[in-house]
């Protein structure tokens, strides 16, 4: 049994949505919710597999949400619904810990096999976007490994990692990095302490000076 949670603007559609999934033999929806507090105050009081976040949540709410249900122990798997499948669209979602995605065209027929693929770790996505992401994750991985640093874990740092990563060598705090990505500072201390564990460093300075010279190196390859 999926146990999905709807995620929408307006309370109405969540409603219509909710009817119509909670109607399939392997889906129960667990609650809706319109905004980003709710929908993470219901994923913390019930058991929650996954969650169909609509893109127009206000103030980047998809985006934030993600971050927090991501980070959960264990993590919700989170599909977006009501994308336009763009690279720097779908980018944004997947490199915040997205796991799939809807766009706005799709029929329920879509939505229904999309859910069910997410719930089993399947991702179904264009052959662009697959090439796209495949592409970035070279490009992270090239960097470590031709500045020469290349810890056992070093190339497993996420995209949102490297973010972070890459603003700790702006000396920002975490509440200035949580601004910046418009994530919760708590999301950032994670990350944080995620990238000292993964690089082998014991503080920020380490980690700082890290990403210092990596974007030295990125500097020097495009000069």
């Amino acid at each position: 049994m999926i146990n999905l949670l709807i995620v929408h603007e307006f309370p109405l559609m969540c409603n219509i949505i909710a009817s119509v999934l909670d109607s399939e033999p392997d889906i129960k929806v667990i609650g809706c919710a319109s905004g980003v507090d709710d929908a993470y105050n219901l994923a913390t009081q019930n058991e929650v597999d996954l969650a169909l976040l609509s893109t127009r949540l206000p103030n980047d709410g998809a985006i934030r949400l993600t971050d927090l249900l991501v980070q959960r122990t264990p993590p919700v798997k989170v599909l977006i619904l009501g994308i336009t499948e763009s690279r720097e669209s779908v980018l944004q979602y997947v490199e915040s810990g997205a796991s799939g995605y809807v766009l706005r065209e799709s029929s329920l027929d879509d939505l229904l096999t999309t859910i069910r693929a997410v719930y089993n770790d399947q991702a179904l996505i264009s052959p662009e976007i697959a090439a796209t992401l495949i592409q970035r994750v070279s490009e992270f991985a090239r960097t470590f490994s031709q500045t020469g640093l290349t810890p056992p874990d070093s190339v497993k740092l996420t995209p949102r990692e490297l973010e972070v990563l890459e603003l700790l060598s702006e000396n920002l705090t975490n509440q200035e990095i949580a601004k910046r990505l418009v994530i919760e500072t708590g999301t950032v201390k994670n990350h944080v302490h995620s990238i000292l564990n993964k690089l082998g460093v014991s503080s920020r300075d380490d980690a700082s000076n890290l990403a210092s010279i990596i974007r030295d190196y990125r500097k020097d390859k495009q000069e």
